[in-house]
């Protein structure tokens, strides 16, 4: 791909915006494809919003652990782009597809035949209105299976793209895969004009399909430029010497997300102590909640890329300087996230719910979750800057001890009486500050290394 976008001169403030902006876009994308999923199936009520949100948890488990080639592509592509080697660039690309392409569909395969298992864990049974929640989930992950190769895939080649620092190119794709879900969601969930009424099903339909199309439209642009990687040779030997390479990187960041989301599913567990509201509330509260996260996130990777392209350069000047500036710009949104969540949590809960009690619900959830925001960001921003230097250890560790955390700490809480099921949010709350604190003190220390040129990947 010809970088124009090369990061390594040029005012920091422009580049990252420019860089993260497309980002945070592409994030909100996928966060969109959940939202209007959740919109439309929240008129069927919230048994069958509780289906898609245990279902998806084992989704984000499945996009956990392919982030080694997300995120192992993206950084070592951005390493060999700041070292002007192209050829070495496209060898990472080529690797990282064939291997997140291959697992995934090995994936997919097993979640589709260990679906009645993997949703027995939750034991959602019946809802109060008779909606077989259990059933429902199970036909959604069984449904959404066959487009979830896709989807990783897809991933993968955003990632990549990234790396090039042309983020455009990768926010127009999948921004078209968006447009189709939501012009499929209402037609299949509510069964609108001929189509029928496929309610959870159609949702995963809907899904699958449109992530299909963005999978074809990202081969096509691949086929044409050949400047990732050439499609003549995905039958070639993988490199191993580059795999290594892809997975020193990126499975420290695969093996903390895929525990986030068993830590995630384990509270979810505990939350069905108070029935199917809580759960809707959490699926709910999560992606709006992703208004700070996934925005933090695209700045995190923007500064990733850019930390990578000029690490691979030397100019350790400008590294210092672009997390700086990355994190004053975060700062911002932290700050206007957290106040919003915990004083308008009511309207929140207003726009996904209309029974009066749920909504009670979804204030106290965002009121309490608005006290970490802040911190969230600085993590995640943070962990960005450590990824472009390849040190995807230190953030992991954090993150995996912390969150691990939240289930004693939830169980603790939410046993006594005072606390009860908020027990369970504030142990997500707590844990979410302290994550972010300790990520920053590390990384200062990492500062010091860089101004001394003592830092090595």
């Amino acid at each position: 791909m010809k970088v124009k976008n090369s990061l390594i001169e040029g005012n920091i403030y422009i580049q990252l915006l420019k860089i993260s902006l497309p980002i945070i876009g592409t994030s909100f994308i996928q966060m969109t494809y959940s939202l209007t999923d959740l919109f439309w199936i929240g008129k069927i009520g919230s048994g069958a919003v509780a289906a898609v949100g245990t279902a998806g948890f084992f989704i984000w488990l499945a996009n956990a652990m392919t982030l080694t080639t997300n995120v192992g592509s993206q950084v070592t592509v951005s390493q060999s782009v700041g070292l002007k080697n192209y050829d070495k660039a496209k060898i990472y690309s080529l690797n990282s597809f064939k291997l997140v392409f291959l697992f995934s569909i090995i994936l997919s395969f097993l979640i589709y035949l260990l679906a009645p298992s993997l949703m027995s864990f939750f034991d959602l049974g019946v809802d109060e209105t008779g909606f077989n929640v259990t059933g429902a989930s199970i036909d959604y992950l069984r449904i959404i299976s066959f487009g979830l190769p896709f989807f990783l895939t897809n991933f993968t080649f955003t990632g990549i793209i990234n790396g090039y620092g042309n983020t455009k190119i990768q926010f127009y794709i999948n921004a078209v895969g968006l447009l189709l879900n939501m012009i499929l969601d209402p037609l299949l969930i509510l069964g609108i004009g001929f189509f029928p009424k496929l309610e959870v099903k159609g949702a995963a339909l809907a899904t699958s399909f449109s992530q299909i199309v963005v999978f074809i439209i990202f081969i096509l642009f691949i086929y044409k430029k050949e400047t990732l990687f050439s499609l003549k040779r995905i039958f070639d030997p993988f490199s191993f010497e580059h795999i290594k390479s892809i997975l020193k990187i990126g499975v420290p960041i695969s093996l903390r997300n895929s525990l986030f989301a068993v830590f995630a599913m384990i509270l979810a567990k505990i939350l069905t102590r108070w029935g199917a509201i809580p759960i809707a509330v959490q699926k709910i509260g999560a992606q709006v909640e992703a208004l700070s996260w996934r925005t933090a996130s695209g700045v995190g990777l923007a500064l990733s890329t850019f930390v990578g392209q000029n690490f691979g350069a030397g100019k350790y000047s400008r590294i210092i300087s672009g997390y700086k500036k990355a994190i004053y710009i975060i700062s911002i949104l932290g700050v206007f996230v957290s106040l919003f969540f915990i004083f308008e949590g009511e309207l929140l809960g207003k726009l996904f719910f209309s029974r009066s009690d749920v909504i009670d619900a979804a204030a106290v959830y965002f009121r309490i979750l608005g006290y970490s925001q802040m911190f969230m960001c600085l993590e995640i921003v943070t962990g960005g800057a450590f990824n472009g230097l390849g040190r995807t250890l230190p953030p992991s560790l954090v993150s995996i001890i912390l969150t691990g955390m939240r289930i004693p700490l939830a169980i603790l809480l939410s046993s006594i009486d005072y606390f009860g099921l908020n027990g369970v949010w504030w142990s997500i709350s707590f844990t979410s500050v302290l994550k972010g604190i300790i990520v920053v003190i590390w990384f200062r220390h990492y500062l010091n290394k860089i101004k001394d040129k003592k830092i090595f990947v």
